[in-house]
């Protein structure tokens, strides 16, 4: 609780003197307390130890007893040589109802060193729909966004296009070689797309796209069509414009059809960067020209041209390629460009890429360091699995998430109809929907992203005190009380806050524990975008929803047709942070439900 960090270092400033700690270093050790019940903020006395020759323990009853208690601070407490300090209940009201409390995009204004950041996210090849796993990049990368315009940044979603690499080049091979007749042919083991899908493009084209990866490993076809793909390859990576041409022709159909998706999960980008454009605008040859100068520069055999990177503390892979032997450019050398200049848009540049590509990023980071560019950002995360293993579009054994969120409304429809019988069938249709696409989204955030976990459908589709749902359905409670205010006449807007502030009054212990809750809102928030760690929001969204359910059962807004001007005020500051916070995640904030 970074509310009271000030008044915690004022008063224990001079108790340290007093036992001979003189410098100031102790203040950047104060941190939150490690379980809740202890305090909000604690002082790890260990440090101590050796200058005092005391016990780590008798530092923190002796500190203890030198502090006394005050209008902020109410309990100090020693702990296992830990001093723990717990904030006022009737200070944190006082704080909460002041509107203090950051409310969605820092109170209407930008944070102190408010900076324009670029996130780039999702990124994946247009070859087929996007599926359980390609989806945790995008809804961590949206999610970064969503979190980072909550804090006050200024930011731009950026979707990198390959639009020239093999994956494209396959897809569009097979739509110039294959017919329909053909490919049902060869996938004649597989299921058939999805009636639902049959003309979603994307679900369409990655049939043709499967159907030349069974052809690709067949002997007797598989040295012609590699040579062919090669060849559409090698010209596009020389900027050929028929060429790029014709890949684009394949492969935006089923782009349109990936964001048609995403827009479902209300994921949408400010810009699309093709990969071509570095190679046509001539960014790349002069980035190559530049790399053949520096220092760790080689050639292999071949011809090739890499950069010794082992010389700069590479481990494994030393050798970064940057330009084949008959001088056309690798992904690598365009993912440079790309880096350079969307490090010309903005103060930040932060990356949303799989664990699988943790040395390519580290190579693509020593080599800008070494055109005296500094690193981007990048939050890796672990992949996620089926329970028979791990997805693949090329294998086809994948959940699409296209299914799965078809899945999510049909089993929150059902929850819905059962418990608001008076509904009509357009009311149920929104709220499912609404509430299933949630519900797949922060099943996904609230796992930390560097943990894999194993996809299954009762987990992504649960509506417990874990999930979307249950948030929501909190924040539902908060509006009831609202409007029933508002038919009694009384409003949020109408109370005077500062006539609250002073009273003497009761503080139950679970409007307490919200209160709490509440007062470390910003400090989550700042938490979670400056680790890049979407998970830290989603558990804190947790907590507010839990703690509002406590105050909603003892705290009585209304109580024999009056208003309890304090309990509605904080129960107002609660709903605002779960409105705020809901959209900061991507889920939907309903009125009702």
């Amino acid at each position: 609780m970074e509310i009271i960090r000030s008044h915690v270092e004022q008063v224990l400033s001079p108790a340290l003197q007093q036992l001979g700690i003189t410098n100031d270093n102790w203040k950047s050790m104060i941190a939150p307390s490690r379980e809740k019940t202890m305090g909000d903020l604690s002082l790890p006395c260990f440090a101590f130890a050796k200058q005092l020759s005391m016990a780590p323990n008798q530092i923190a009853e002796k500190l203890q007893s030198l502090i006394g208690n005050n209008d902020v601070i109410d309990e100090i407490n020693s702990t296992a040589g830990y001093l723990n300090f717990k904030a006022s209940a009737k200070w944190l009201a006082d704080y909460v109802i002041s509107g203090n409390v950051r409310i969605g995009d820092a109170l209407g204004g930008k944070p102190t060193g408010a900076k324009s950041v670029l996130i780039e996210h999702t990124s994946a090849n247009p070859n087929g729909p996007f599926h359980v796993g390609r989806a945790r990049n995008a809804i961590l990368g949206d999610t970064l966004v969503r979190l980072h315009r909550l804090y006050g940044n200024e930011v731009r979603s950026e979707y990198y296009v390959d639009d020239m690499g093999k994956q494209v080049a396959v897809l569009a091979w097979a739509l110039a070689n294959l017919k329909p007749e053909q490919v049902d042919d060869i996938l004649s083991d597989r299921d058939a797309v999805n009636d639902m899908w049959n003309n979603k493009p994307d679900h369409e084209r990655v049939r043709w796209y499967q159907a030349a990866q069974v052809l690709r490993n067949d002997d007797s076809v598989k040295e012609g069509i590699e040579k062919a793909i090669a060849e559409m390859v090698h010209a596009s990576e020389n900027g050929d414009d028929e060429v790029l041409e014709s890949f684009q022709n394949a492969y935006q159909p089923v782009l349109n059809g990936m964001l048609e998706t995403l827009n479902r999960l209300r994921i949408n980008f400010d810009e699309f960067t093709k990969e071509s454009l570095f190679v046509t605008n001539g960014d790349v040859s002069k980035i190559m020209q530049k790399l053949s100068t520096l220092e760790i520069h080689g050639v292999a055999d071949n011809g090739a041209e890499y950069l010794d990177l082992g010389s700069r503390g590479l481990k494994g892979k030393t050798e970064f390629y940057f330009r084949r032997g008959d001088g056309s450019s690798l992904y690598a050398t365009r993912d440079i460009a790309y880096h350079i200049w969307k490090f010309s848009q903005c103060d930040n540049l932060i990356n949303i890429l799989g664990e699988d590509h943790k040395l390519q990023s580290k190579q693509v980071s020593l080599t800008l360091n070494e055109l005296g560019y500094d690193s981007p950002e990048v939050l890796f995360y672990s992949f996620i699995k089926l329970p028979e293993g791990k997805m693949s579009t090329r294998k086809g054994n994948v959940v699409f998430m296209d299914d799965l969120l078809e899945e999510a409304k049909a089993h929150a429809a059902n929850l819905v109809r059962e418990i608001r019988t008076d509904y009509s069938d357009v009311e149920i249709t929104e709220i499912a929907e609404a509430v299933g696409t949630s519900a797949v989204r922060f099943n996904i955030i609230k796992v930390s992203p560097d943990k894999g976990f194993t996809f299954r459908w009762e987990e992504a589709l649960a509506f417990d005190s874990d999930s979307a749902p249950f948030i929501m359905y909190s924040h539902t409670r908060s509006r009831s009380i609202s409007n029933k205010c508002l038919a009694l006449g009384v409003t949020f807007d109408d109370i005077d806050n500062s006539k609250l502030q002073g009273e003497s009054h009761e503080i139950p212990s679970s409007m307490y524990e919200l209160l709490r809750v509440l007062a470390t809102h910003n400090d989550a928030l700042a938490r979670s975008v400056e680790q890049n760690r979407p998970n830290l929001f989603a558990n804190q969204l947790l907590n507010l929803a839990n703690s509002y359910n406590g105050f909603y059962r003892d705290c009585k807004v209304i109580l024999d047709g009056k208003v309890n001007k304090m309990y509605l005020a904080v129960s107002e500051i609660a709903s605002k942070l779960m409105k705020s916070g809901m959209i900061g995640l991507g889920i939907s904030p309903l009125e009702q439900m």
